[in-house]
């Protein structure tokens, strides 16, 4: 394979991954609310965890898309 070639098959999106990581920020800290909170509300867990899936289907999302030239 030329240089060419391998550059053409480069995938993922640097601006996808910096969207997953703000929404797992925002799923740490919905996490860390709710654990001060005492639990009391299971519905903060289920916002993390929303966030959190959320965050893997971008990450995927960018490493199947290819990258515009």
């Amino acid at each position: 394979m030329s240089a060419s070639e391998v550059t053409e098959q480069r995938r993922g999106w640097t601006s996808l991954y910096a969207v997953s990581f703000a929404l797992l920020l925002a799923a740490g800290i919905t996490l860390t609310v709710a654990t001060l909170g005492s639990l009391n509300s299971l519905r903060l867990l289920r916002v993390s965890a929303a966030l959190s899936v959320a965050a893997i289907v971008v990450d995927v999302v960018s490493v199947v898309l290819p990258r515009r030239a």
